[in-house]
């Protein structure tokens, strides 16, 4: 599983109210890794003038690399951290998260880092079985 469900959440969904914030928390709580990572990408971002902050490190174990790979995997959970954080995210290999502000997404960079050349430029061979 993706998430820990709580009883009451899964109540919510089942009555057909889910407050997002309530979502959010269930996936900072479920997948630690990934919400710590995009939250400090976040920070680092509006704290610069980048355009985007991006993470080149790989986790420490294939247990977080799951957590970050299921995060970004499911439209739900990344569509809505990056509604919490305020972000457009991008995605490469296994483990290259990126931030962008929202107003950044289709620019020059931000088309540069998710085109198929910087994903075919970023592969080696460590990446395969990720």
């Amino acid at each position: 599983m993706s998430l820990d469900v709580s009883p009451k959440l899964l109540a919510d969904a089942e009555n057909g109210q889910v407050r997002e914030e309530d979502f959010v928390d269930t996936v900072r709580t479920s997948l630690p890794y990934a919400y710590t990572l995009i939250a400090e990408l976040a920070g680092e971002l509006r704290s610069g003038d980048a355009v985007f902050a991006d993470n080149q490190t790989p986790p420490p174990s294939e247990h977080e690399r799951g957590q970050l790979l299921r995060a970004l995997a499911s439209d739900a959970i990344r569509s809505s951290l990056e509604r919490h954080f305020g972000v457009g995210l991008a995605f490469q290999n296994c483990h290259r998260v990126a931030v962008f502000r929202p107003e950044d997404r289709g620019g020059a960079t931000h088309s540069r880092f998710t085109s198929t050349r910087s994903q075919i430029l970023n592969q080696s061979p460590e990446f395969r079985d990720c």
